[in-house]
């Protein structure tokens, strides 16, 4: 029960790798918010944790790129918890296009939902945080955070912004017991993902298949993709971790494929 009595806001996780957290941070004792845009699925979601017995959950509409919905999100977590120890920041949509055919509107709406969402849950939390003493702020990068690839101009923009926004955090947060870090997972066969595969086919002229085995998994050192769990151990670990010794940092969790 690494984190019994903790609370814990993560964003984005009525399914995926947000669900995976989630559910790894009930059974260690978290009490945890599913924050996500579609508020049945949250609720759901938040029954189905509850039942396990461990920690409580419950669900709550979030548009993160609202500022008023996250204000409004985090302050009923507190309200309902008493307080908030960890803020996972995870939502996030792929839009895929070369640079000159991306809709601007697109664009637009991939920093909104990955660098404004991240930047409004963490304004709203760290002044919690600091009146309680700390807290974790685990942001969900990718290897594309460190790397890029053709056609994901936005969604590399974004990524990398996040290690920008962890690095500050943890600088203003360190006196405060405050600790920000940036987990950076390759593929993970989620739905964003599979919608990915026709798409990039199509976009470059190669057959699903290859997409998969050169494109998504080619820099791999076997071939395979990461799953939920894997992400999820590693968001257990930082969310349980509480010095300073790791903070600002990045951890890839791609089987190889981006190293350093």
């Amino acid at each position: 029960m690494k984190l019994k009595g903790k609370v814990a806001i993560i964003t984005g996780s009525a399914s995926g790798i947000g669900a995976a957290i989630a559910r790894r941070y009930v059974e260690e004792g978290a009490n945890v918010v599913i924050a996500d845009l579609n508020l049945e699925a949250a609720e759901a979601k938040a029954q189905e944790l509850s039942a396990l017995g461990s920690g409580q959950a419950i669900g709550i509409a979030m548009d993160v790129t609202s500022e008023a919905a996250v204000n409004a999100g985090v302050a009923a977590t507190v309200q309902h918890f008493g307080r908030v120890d960890i803020l996972v920041s995870n939502a996030g949509i792929q839009i895929v296009h070369r640079i000159e055919d991306f809709p601007f509107a697109d664009w637009k709406k991939m920093q909104a939902i990955h660098l404004d969402g991240a930047f409004l849950t963490t304004k709203a939390c760290v002044p919690h945080m600091k009146r309680q003493g700390g807290g974790a702020v685990i942001y969900m990068g990718s290897v594309h955070s460190h790397e890029a690839s053709p056609l994901k101009s936005a969604y590399v923009t974004a990524k990398h912004g996040l290690l920008g926004l962890a690095r500050v955090l943890a600088k203003e947060g360190g006196e405060y017991g405050i600790r920000a870090n940036v987990i950076c997972p390759g593929f993970v066969r989620t739905p964003l993902v599979d919608k990915q595969i026709p798409e990039q086919a199509a976009t470059l002229g190669i057959s699903e298949d290859e997409v998969v085995k050169k494109v998504m998994l080619g820099e791999t050192v076997d071939g395979q993709f990461t799953t939920v769990e894997d992400v999820a151990e590693v968001a257990l670990f930082l969310a349980g971790f509480e010095t300073n010794a790791l903070t600002g940092q990045s951890f890839t969790v791609s089987h190889g494929w981006h190293m350093g």
